[in-house]
């Protein structure tokens, strides 16, 4: 079996036609997938997903890119974690590469996340990009291992995946793994301690090769899984095992439901 450890089921993309994703996904062996908010207007939305179908679950977060939006406070990130099937807090984290200019009000909002998770035990979805350095200080400063999580959608070094390693959070490949001129991140992927490792497709995004182009669904997970294998020379089954394994521990998850 396969595990979606991140997608965006209520994008239009992918909305619009769930029935043949919901599909796609059973027929792919991929058995769970978390949909991640990325803010507090289309919370109910994600939430309706989760509640709605057994093989989905939820996180409750704002997203580091998202401006102009209502900016939640640890205590309604708390409130809203409470609700059924709800099991991470997140997406969160930082994102120097798209916005400019200061960006302390993002650095503020990741601290509340942290906050949020560590005081209602759930862990964290971090999202960084052209942040390291920051991203890394400020899970150390707000003591984030003591939450725990995932970083996702990893594209850093391995310096920056060892310091993660470090505060005890797992490391999330996407189909960017799967990418010819994705090098380095291959070189990481065959570092990373397997039982450390989640896959997700951050679909509708990022499809891996060989759909890379196109709208991403949960069912591609799979390709992000064969390409591991290739990379660490071991058997797809193996990466399947563990990454799922993996899943259902660090998010609490039970193989057979909630």
């Amino acid at each position: 079996m396969f595990v979606d450890s991140h997608c965006h089921l209520d994008f239009p993309e992918l909305a619009t036609d769930l029935p043949a994703v919901l599909s796609a996904m059973a027929e792919n062996r991929v058995t769970h997938a978390l949909c991640i908010s990325v803010n507090l207007p289309d919370m109910p939305s994600v939430l309706k997903l989760a509640a709605d179908h057994a093989p989905l679950y939820a996180s409750v977060g704002v997203h580091p890119d998202a401006e102009n939006t209502p900016e939640p406070s640890a205590e309604e990130l708390v409130r809203l974690s409470a609700q059924p099937k709800v099991v991470a807090i997140g997406e969160t984290g930082l994102d120097y590469y798209r916005l400019s200019g200061d960006l302390s009000w993002q650095r503020e909002r990741f601290r509340t996340h942290i906050r949020a998770a560590r005081d209602c035990g759930k862990p964290l979805v971090i999202h960084t990009r052209a942040a390291a350095d920051d991203t890394l200080a400020i899970m150390r400063e707000e003591r984030a291992g003591e939450a725990g999580g995932v970083m996702h959608c990893f594209t850093e070094s391995w310096e920056v995946a060892a310091g993660a390693l470090d505060l005890g959070f797992y490391i999330s490949f996407s189909g960017i793994v799967t990418f010819k001129n994705a090098q380095a991140l291959k070189d990481v992927a065959r570092r990373v301690p397997l039982e450390r490792m989640l896959i997700e497709t951050d679909a509708p995004y990022l499809a891996p090769v060989p759909f890379r182009g196109k709208t991403n669904q949960p069912a591609y997970v799979r390709h992000v899984a064969e390409e591991i294998a290739r990379l660490r020379a071991i058997a797809v089954d193996e990466v399947a095992a563990t990454t799922s394994a993996n899943f259902f521990r660090l998010f609490g998850v039970a193989r057979d439901g909630h």
